[in-house]
């Protein structure tokens, strides 16, 4: 997860695990040591983001369009943007090639100060650092939430039709779509993620959870009280899977009700508790792929 990028972090802190493999890998530093490659150690996407992003051409409307025209259409025009774009291209693999040797000389500097660490304290210190992220633990997948159904009003039992596919609601912190974020599926609960923060934009605990399940291949549908959240993605089953593996244990841990003696007087009724954060919506269920929207 950290290579692929989602433990958002500082460059800083990037640096320091990927130190602290190398430690748990090679123990003290060495120039015989073997040094993986970067890749193995550090999120490719980071070095990425640091080139400068391609400019766009605009159309131009002067009066020597007929002339490019005639040299493309005899191949002259086009050898010399294939030209352009190889010169391009090379200085960016130099660029490239720069940032990463700029990144593997910090990572030995950091490396050579945890000399003496043995390979337990390495991997310890490693994990206290991913620790620190929020969402440690959370299994994330890429979605694009496409739309939010309110769940209130149907008449009839009829689904809603695709006019009633709103965007989502404005209380909520999620923001209007559809947006491309990650999805965090933890033992307690359902995050929202914007790619690359560290804060949940929103997130759901398992009793607000009424059902979930897959409208067709690529639609996963996550029903609370009041909405139905809807994400595009690759991973339908995967996300259902293990969904259904975390709610399922929820209910097991909740201890069962003992019974009460029947020669026993009525019980007082309990103080009424305060609202809780996430307040329950009912047993959950995981309902199987179907083609519309259950009423």
């Amino acid at each position: 997860m950290v290579l692929r990028g989602y433990v958002p972090t500082s460059e800083e802190t990037l640096q320091t695990l990927a130190a602290l493999r190398l430690q748990s890998l090679n123990s003290d530093f060495s120039t015989h040591a073997p040094f993986p490659r970067l890749e193995e150690l550090f999120p490719p996407h980071v070095l990425h983001a640091r080139l400068p992003a391609p400019r766009r051409r605009l159309p131009s409307k002067c009066r020597g369009a007929r002339l490019r025209a005639g040299l493309l259409a005899g191949g002259l025009w086009g050898q010399a943007l294939a030209k352009q774009r190889a010169e391009r291209d090379q200085r960016l693999r130099g660029r490239l090639r720069e940032e990463g040797a700029s990144t593997v000389a910090a990572i030995v500097e950091k490396w050579k100060l945890l000399q003496g660490m043995g390979r337990p304290e390495a991997m310890a210190a490693y994990v206290a650092l991913v620790r620190e992220w929020p969402g440690f633990g959370s299994t994330l997948f890429d979605v694009d939430l496409r739309a939010v159904r309110p769940r209130q009003g149907r008449a009839g039992g009829q689904p809603w039709p695709p006019a009633a596919l709103t965007p989502v609601s404005p209380q909520s912190p999620v923001g209007a779509g559809p947006q491309r974020l990650w999805l965090g599926i933890g033992a307690k609960a359902v995050s929202l993620y914007k790619p690359g923060e560290p804060e949940p934009l929103d997130t759901f605990c398992y009793g607000r959870i009424s059902s979930f399940g897959a409208s067709d291949s690529s639609t996963f549908r996550l029903s609370l009280e009041d909405q139905d959240l809807l994400f595009e993605t690759s991973q339908v089953d995967e996300i259902a899977q293990l969904l259904g593996t975390y709610l399922a244990s929820a209910g097991a841990r909740q201890p069962p009700r003992p019974p009460e003696p029947a020669s026993s007087p009525p019980a007082p009724a309990p103080p009424v508790p305060p609202p809780a954060l996430c307040p329950a919506a009912g047993p959950w269920q995981h309902q199987s792929p179907t083609g519309s929207f259950p009423s």
